[in-house]
């Protein structure tokens, strides 16, 4: 609505009230109306009356997983009836799309929330037992009660291993990122090639890797560095590529700006693109821990089966968490079972958290600092400002005299 001035006396006209009452009020888009609720209420009403009639008086079928499946299509076209009453086709294809993405959303929360809590429920009873997470198996056997054996062998098998991975992974993974970004040329193309390639590489292969070019040849024997060089295989590639994506996001002005003032390329990497994109390097390092430490097959292969604690990664069997379950739930003992289950538990908690702090610290943009960062620079901000006035003021002083 565009506003109306006068000629004569070059004032400016509103329009009055009534008109502006007259005008539609926009909607929110990310808003449900009480209308959109009765809609939604009566179409899925409708969908399983209309379903449980289908299955339960005209035909014989009874197979639960058709049942839920014939009440969502249903429910889509109910929803799209009751729509299309009051709203034209534009709308009505977008309340379809979003009732499936809803449901997308819906039907993953619950496919992780039934996986955690069925692990949970099954591992309690080892999980109730502080045994469980002090003691080994060494003194244990598949009859013994739950208060009598626990996973502390392959608690410290998992964090020794997974750190030969990390010093490894980091150094390597974030190395060719940089190369990748900052170098860049023809070969270039070919390493993130291979590295696009290796993300989809199946971890039984890498486990065959090792065991073919490293324990077969005589170099290290099957013990908890094998499966550590199994691990960095399945964990660089992951490194690699989330590290790229975020030093691409790093802005060229930066860089740009750092070589301006007389930076050489590698001062500009070390204390100016790598810095900025510190918060997503740290998220790419976890998400590949996350993925490391959850593979079996590569130390399935690599690493033996023990049931002592080895603190020796270079000599003997080392068995890991994941190996551990497989171990476990193998047994047709209930108790075995239950320690496989717990084991598992203690394995989902552990990738959960991971991935729950890359998140967190992911989720920051790069070049936004954190409340610590930023009260740094501003510290150091202050104390620059300091010395310039100081250095001023003594220069004042200097042509005075």
């Amino acid at each position: 609505m565009t506003l109306k001035s006068s000629k004569n006396k070059g004032t400016t006209h509103l329009p009055d009230n009534t008109i502006l009452a007259q005008q539609p009020k926009k909607r929110s888009l990310r808003k449900f109306r009480f209308e959109d609720v009765l809609d939604l209420i009566g179409a899925a009403a409708s969908s399983f009356a209309f379903t449980w009639l289908l299955f339960g008086w005209l035909t014989p079928l009874q197979s639960t997983i058709g049942f839920v499946v014939s009440n969502f299509f249903l429910f889509l076209v109910m929803y799209g009836l009751i729509s299309s009453i009051k709203n034209r086709g534009q709308e009505i294809r977008d309340r379809l799309v979003s009732v499936l993405l809803f449901s997308a959303g819906i039907i993953l929360i619950s496919a992780l929330l039934f996986v955690v809590f069925y692990t949970l429920s099954r591992g309690q009873l080892a999980l109730g037992n502080l045994n469980f997470f002090t003691q080994s198996m060494e003194r244990a056997g598949p009859l013994d009660p739950l208060y009598v054996g626990g996973i502390l062998h392959a608690v410290v098998g998992t964090l020794i291993q997974i750190t030969i991975a990390l010093a490894l992974t980091i150094p390597l993974g974030i190395g060719t990122a940089v190369f990748l970004n900052e170098i860049g040329g023809k070969f270039a193309k070919f390493v993130r090639t291979i590295a696009d390639a290796m993300t989809a590489l199946p971890s039984i292969v890498a486990g065959l890797f090792v065991l073919s070019a490293f324990i077969r040849t005589g170099v290290v024997p099957r013990s908890g560095l094998a499966a550590a060089l199994a691990i960095t295989v399945m964990m660089l590639p992951i490194v690699i590529r989330a590290s790229d994506v975020v030093l691409r996001l790093v802005a060229n002005n930066l860089r740009e700006a750092s070589l301006a003032l007389g930076a050489s390329k590698w001062r500009t990497v070390w204390h100016i693109v790598l810095p900025t994109a510190r918060s997503g390097l740290v998220t790419a390092v976890i998400l590949g821990t996350a993925r490391g430490i959850g593979e079996t097959s590569p130390v399935l292969l690599t690493s033996g089966v023990s049931s002592v604690t080895n603190f020796n990664p270079f000599e003997g069997p080392m068995i890991s968490l994941p190996l551990q379950v497989f171990d476990f739930v193998k047994s047709p003992e209930p108790t075995m079972i239950a320690r496989g289950f717990g084991t598992a538990a203690t394995l989902l908690l552990v990738v959960l958290v991971l991935f729950a702090l890359a998140r967190a610290l992911g989720g920051k943009a790069p070049g936004n600092l954190t409340k610590r960062a930023q009260r740094a620079v501003n510290k150091k901000s202050a104390e620059d400002q300091n010395r310039i006035e100081t250095l001023m003021s003594k220069s004042s002083v200097i042509e005075r005299t």
